[in-house]
C-alpha cells in the first residue's frame, strides 16, 4: 500500500520570478485580477493558500489605465479620520490625477486576500505612473496573458 503525501513548498524551493506589465490602454479591473492572480502564485503549480509563493509585478504608465464610462465619476474613495466631520471622499477621476499608481493598488488590494499574507503579496507589486522602472537588474518578463482577451 502506497501512502499519498500532500504536496507543500519550502521557502527554499519557492522560485520569484519578475513580471512586467504596460497598463496603457488597459481596464482597471481586469489588469488587477491578472495582477492578483501572479502576486499570489496562483498560476504555478506549487500553489499553496498559506504561503507567498507568487512573484513580482511592476506596473508601467499607470496614468494611461482605462476605466469605464462614467467610473471616474460615480466611483468613490472615502476614508475617515476617526474625528467628528473627518469624512473624506475622493473620485476615481479625482484620484487618479492626483497620484494614478494607488489606483491600480487599491483594485489589486481588494482582490487578495485580506490577513497578513495579503500584506506581504501586495508588498511585491510595484507601480509606476511613467514607463521608467529602476527593475531593469531583475529582467522582468512580460506578464503572460491569462483567459481570453479582447
Amino acid at each position: 500500500m502506497t501512502m499519498n503525501r500532500t504536496y507543500s513548498p519550502r521557502a527554499a524551493d519557492i522560485e520569484r520570478n519578475w513580471f512586467v506589465v504596460d497598463a496603457t490602454g488597459q481596464r482597471l479591473g481586469l489588469l488587477a485580477s491578472r495582477i492578483a492572480v501572479v502576486l499570489e502564485g496562483k498560476h504555478k503549480p506549487a500553489y499553496a493558500t498559506h504561503l507567498d509563493v507568487g512573484d513580482h509585478v511592476i506596473v508601467l504608465n499607470a496614468a494611461q489605465i482605462d476605466v469605464g464610462r462614467g467610473k471616474k465619476e460615480q466611483k468613490l474613495y472615502s476614508r475617515h479620520s476617526g474625528y467628528p466631520g473627518g469624512l473624506r471622499q475622493e473620485t476615481l477621476g479625482q484620484l487618479l490625477d492626483r497620484r494614478p499608481e494607488e489606483v491600480i493598488r487599491r483594485a489589486v488590494k481588494g482582490m487578495l486576500p485580506h490577513n497578513r499574507l495579503g500584506v506581504q503579496q501586495l508588498r511585491k507589486l510595484k507601480i509606476y505612473a511613467g514607463s521608467d522602472h529602476p527593475h531593469e537588474a531583475q529582467r522582468p518578463q512580460p506578464l503572460p496573458m491569462g483567459g481570453s482577451q479582447r
